[in-house]
């Protein structure tokens, strides 16, 4: 439980270890990992061992393997992506005398890192003695360049205490040994040597690495070079073979003398560019660093992630815990996406192995929304790479015998990559998801142009998909049988009302679309007929309703499923520990899904509907996914219940740091990490975009005194200052001089001449807080960190 060791101080713009806590390297590893969406590097140390989970990965590099199956069906995707771990640069081993530094041996006197989210760096400071008892200190700072995409680079500083000869010995090594393969289904299949050589190239002070991998046929080329300081004798030289190469450096050292190492370091993959190619393309990279320099880099490093926050920092008045874990979350966020550049946002980011390096509908659902309001251009690369799929997706739309695109549920590339069909290819609702994030895109930044380039083809085929899965029944009503939503405990169901709500609103953005640009939709074969078949479908969708008890069921007849027994299933997450068929036809929830369909489509219900389906769905939700506590975060907020929405935003934000899931090793859970922000500016902000107009309606918990956060606006900067009794909106910037927002659901005229401060409308809860399942109230509830 890492926020609570004090090894690991709160504080509101680092995450520090203060003491090397060998038993949690594979979270820390996680936690202190470096990208820029391109280059992942996790924090390892830099001697490499001892390590929980090696890891360097590039964007979109992966492997090809067989998926397996008991007994495949027509349809079933037969081929897996994974992730892989790429050649390593990060190593930078050191010798004193002759004794190889390694904290399992000697003493370690002091040992200290820092993730430092403003200036973008992982720093280590170590005080050591040998064996023999000859004492060093290690200063290193690590970077991933947010300016220049395929580079990072590492400061080496030792100093000597005492009389020593040094041996420094820097590294690129490939195929490294990774651990042993885990039975939960979370985690990565295991690839045993996944890089076969091509070349290798050593000089005095670099190397240079090509490999590629043998199913997908790409080809990466990795590349260091070094910059050395001693002001007396030092002796360089390099060699290498296939999978390694390795520059070392060694000098003699008196007492205070220090050596400095600049490890520059670059990376460069492609399944088209010629060996030559990707050679000069590293070259020139390390060329680039050479120029700019180890100053130059961190200079460019700190502009970048000063205009980051100044479009996005939270400021959390009350609660330290919920600070340090928002702007934790929005950094890692922040990295994921920064450099992407039309490559996918992997579930983890470039931190870590799990689900294989895949993305979900988690990125347009949950990340796209964050970066939408604060790092626009990112969420717009990110829309551009799901539409170099769209071919992907069409294919397999025909294998499925279905009209339109059908985009994976899990993917690297753009196939679908999911062995399991009822929570994989049947949780359609990906779709509408995808389509939703362009039109969130469209609406918050005004900006049609990506609808114009790539979107409006999106919006054309996942209608057409929608309307050959649903159907117009006897009565007129427009269904859609054997479907997943959200939750996959309740798998392949009719009428999933997450699902129908989304894919009605696909249909309307979709004819919406074509209306603003007819000529290209002309281009893509839609006609009056088509457009008018969609516009139907979504008027005529049946969304269920128990009148009897005055709730949504989930789905078709889920609300007359029997009751699932938690007093006598409490090991969880319940997949691990259940067959999936008594988790089916039982009244258990994974994560939010009803509950999810009233933020993302909160004008569909009535605000006594919402109370009542938060109550309903309380007590029937496990919170088996990360993706579950921001959105009940959300929703209670909403109905009035802010205690409980700050237990949930607490639990969502500390999800990693906390490693609540007990797979943080793995990779950070980055939907939930940007589901912290959504459970401040979407829970306590009130923010809503659904039905085209940036509307807030704040209200904090008793635990929070001041909320205070920044979001983009269709060109405008705008900050949202709250506390308990006032809302204070601020325009610092925009296209022109007034903005009308919504505020607690009546227009607000905003000026840039001046903030405009108004009342907090007082929320009344319709019902009393609700409980949660036996012993699964939410983190801070049982907690008794009350920061």
């Amino acid at each position: 439980m890492m926020i609570t060791d004090d090894a690991f101080p709160v504080e509101p713009w680092r995450v520090r270890e203060t003491e090397l806590r060998a038993d949690l390297l594979p979270q820390t590893e996680s936690l202190f990992a470096l990208s820029n969406g391109h280059i992942g590097l996790r924090g390892n140390l830099d001697e490499g061992e001892p390590h929980g989970l090696p890891g360097t990965y590039l964007n979109g590099f992966y492997e090809i393997r067989p998926l397996p199956y008991a007994e495949a069906g027509f349809g079933y995707p037969e081929d897996g992506q994974s992730i892989v771990n790429v050649t390593n640069g990060k190593l930078i081993r050191l010798l004193v005398d002759d004794e190889p530094f390694d904290v399992r041996y000697g003493e370690l006197h002091s040992h200290e890192r820092t993730l430092d989210l403003r200036a973008g760096t992982l720093t280590r400071t170590a005080d050591w003695s040998t064996p023999s008892g000859k004492r060093v200190t290690v200063n290193s700072t690590r970077l991933v360049s947010l300016a220049q995409r395929g580079l990072a680079a590492i400061e080496y500083i030792v100093e000597a205490v005492d009389d020593v000869l040094l041996t420094v010995q820097s590294e690129l090594v490939a195929n490294e040994d990774q651990p042993d393969a885990s039975d939960d289904p979370r985690v990565a299949a295991v690839l045993s040597h996944p890089l076969e050589a091509v070349q290798h190239e050593v000089s005095e002070r670099g190397a240079m690495l090509i490999h590629r991998t043998k199913g997908s046929n790409l080809t990466m080329a990795a590349a260091m070079d070094h910059i050395v300081e001693f002001d007396d004798r030092v002796d360089i030289s390099g060699d290498a073979g296939e999978d390694w190469a390795r520059t070392t450096v060694v000098c003699e050292l008196k007492s205070g003398e220090r050596l400095r190492i600049v490890k520059y370091l670059a990376y460069g993959w492609s399944s088209l560019r010629s060996r030559p190619a990707l050679r000069d393309q590293v070259a020139a990279a390390i060329a680039g660093a050479r120029f700019t320099g180890w100053h130059g880099l961190l200079d460019a490093q700190r502009e970048y992630l000063d205009d980051f926050w100044d479009s996005a920092d939270v400021e959390v008045e009350g609660d330290a815990d919920c600070q340090q874990a928002v702007r934790f979350g929005l950094f890692h966020v922040m990295q994921a996406s920064a450099r992407a550049e039309r490559r996918a946002i992997a579930g983890k980011g470039l931190t870590g192995t799990g689900y294989d390096g895949h993305a979900f509908w988690d990125t347009e659902g949950f990340v796209l929304p964050v970066l939408t309001y604060t790092a626009p251009r990112a969420a717009a690369d990110a829309l551009r790479w799901r539409s170099t799929t769209l071919d992907l997706a069409r294919d397999r739309a025909r294998e499925l015998d279905l009209n339109g695109a059908s985009f994976p549920w899990r993917t690297i590339r753009g196939e679908e990559c999911s062995a399991y069909w009822p929570a994989g290819t049947a949780a359609f609702h990906v779709n509408a998801d995808i389509a939703m994030a362009f039109e969130r895109y469209r609406v918050v930044t005004g900006d049609d142009s990506l609808e114009r380039d790539c979107g409006l083809a999106v919006l054309v085929e996942t209608a057409r998909l929608w309307l050959s899965l649903g159907h117009h029944d006897r009565h007129g009503r427009w269904r859609i049988d054997g479907v997943t939503g959200p939750d996959e405990y309740t798998a392949v169901v009719r009428d999933n009302v997450f699902t129908n709500l989304m894919a009605a609103a696909n249909l309307r953005i979709a004819v919406a679309a074509c209306l603003r640009h007819p000529e290209a939709a002309r281009e893509l074969g839609v006609n009056t007929e088509e457009a008018a078949a969609w516009r139907d479908a979504a008027d005529a969708v049946h969304i269920p309703y128990d009148e009897e008890l005055g709730v949504h069921p989930q789905c078709e007849g889920f609300t007359t499923l029997r009751e699932w027994d938690f007093t006598e299933n409490t090991e969880y997450p319940l997949l691990l520990h259940e067959p999936y068929v008594r988790l089916y036809p039982a009244q258990v929830v994974k994560q939010a899904d009803l509950v999810l369909a009233m933020q993302w489509q909160s004008h569909a219900f009535t605000p006594e509907q919402k109370a009542r389906n938060v109550d309903y769905y309380e007590r029937r939700t496990t919170r088996d996914s990360s993706l579950s506590a921001c959105t009940q975060a959300v929703m209670c907020a909403e109905v009035g219940h802010l205690e409980l929405a700050h237990d949930y935003a607490y639990e969502a934000a500390l999800i990693d740091l906390r490693d609540l899931h007990h797979n943080t090793g793995d990779g950070l859970h980055l939907a939930s990490l940007a589901g912290s922000w959504t459970a401040l500016v979407g829970g306590f902000g009130g923010l809503r975009d659904d039905e085209g107009m940036l509307s807030l309606d704040p209200h904090l918990p008793s635990g929070i005194s001041r909320m205070r956060f920044r979001l983009r606006w269709r060109d405008f900067r705008v900050t949202v200052d709250v506390d308990h009794e006032h809302a204070c909106y601020t325009l610092r910037d925009g296209p022109h001089s007034a903005l009308t927002i919504r505020h607690a659901g009546e227009p607000l005229d905003l000026s840039t001449h001046g903030p405009t401060r108004v009342a907090v409308k007082p929320v009344v809860p319709l019902l009393r807080p609700p409980r949660q399942p036996p012993g699964l109230e939410p983190l801070r509830r049982h907690s008794d960190l009350q920061s």
